[in-house]
C-alpha cells in the first residue's frame, strides 16, 4: 500500500507549515478511498501538514493494512462500494485493529441521513468536500488530542482500580493476621488462666 511521508526539508512546505510541523508530532493517517485522484490529492496535502499517510482503495485492503500498521486517524470515503464506509468502520472495530484510532467520514455532499447513520455507528466526525485543509487539520488534531486525553483517563482509572484491588487484598490479609493474633491471644489467656487455676489448686492442697 502507498505511504506518504513528508521530508523535513521539503520545498513544498510553506514557512508556517514548517513551524507547525516542528511543534506537532506526526500523526499516522489511513485514507480509504476508491478514487485514486482523491487519494493522491488528500494524501499530498496531509503530508505537507505533517501527517504520515497510508492509502487503501477498499475497506478490505484497509483491514489487511491495519494488521501490520497502526493508525491514529482513519479517513473513510462515504462513497465506498465494495465494502460500504460504515461497514468498513464496523469491521475494523470488530477486529480490534484500531482501538485508539479516530474515525472520520468524508462525503462528497451533505446527506443528513448518512451523517446521522455514520455518527450513530460510532464515527468521531463527518466532513463534506470540498474542505479547508487548515480547518480539517485542526479538527483532526483536536480529535486525536481528545482521544489521547480519554485514553490517559482510562489508564489512570485502570491504575486506580488496580491500586484499590491491591489495597483490598492487603486489608484482607491484615484482617486475617489480626484475627489470627486475636485467636492466639485468646489461647494464651486461656493457658494463663489454666495455669493460674492449677496453681491455686496445688496451693490449696499444700495448705
Amino acid at each position: 500500500m502507498p505511504f506518504f511521508k513528508r521530508n523535513e526539508a521539503s520545498q513544498f512546505d510553506a514557512p508556517d507549515a514548517e513551524g507547525r510541523a516542528r511543534a506537532q508530532r506526526r500523526l499516522r493517517v489511513l485514507l480509504i478511498d476508491e478514487n485514486p485522484t482523491a487519494r493522491a490529492v488528500i494524501a499530498r496535502r496531509l503530508s505537507h501538514l505533517n501527517y504520515d499517510v497510508a492509502l487503501a482503495d477498499t475497506g478490505f485492503s484497509a483491514l489487511s493494512l491495519l494488521v501490520t500498521h497502526r493508525a491514529d486517524i482513519i479517513l473513510i470515503d462515504m462513497g465506498l462500494t465494495m465494502l460500504p464506509a460504515v461497514a468498513t468502520m464496523k469491521q475494523i472495530r470488530a477486529a480490534n485493529l484500531a482501538a485508539s484510532a479516530c474515525f472520520v467520514m468524508i462525503a462528497g455532499r451533505l446527506d443528513s441521513q448518512a451523517t446521522v447513520e455514520a455518527l450513530d455507528a460510532g464515527a468521531d466526525d463527518y466532513v463534506v468536500k470540498p474542505f479547508d485543509f487548515d480547518i480539517f487539520d485542526a479538527r483532526l488534531r483536536h480529535l486525536c488530542q481528545r482521544a489521547e486525553q480519554m485514553g490517559a483517563l482510562t489508564r489512570h482509572n485502570a491504575e486506580l482500580d488496580a491500586r484499590i484491588a491491591r489495597r483490598a487484598v492487603e486489608l484482607g490479609e491484615t484482617r486475617e493476621t489480626l484475627r489470627e493474633l486475636q485467636i492466639d491471644r485468646a489461647r494464651l489467656v486461656s493457658s494463663i488462666q489454666a495455669l493460674h487455676d492449677e496453681l491455686e489448686r496445688v496451693t490449696a492442697q499444700q495448705g
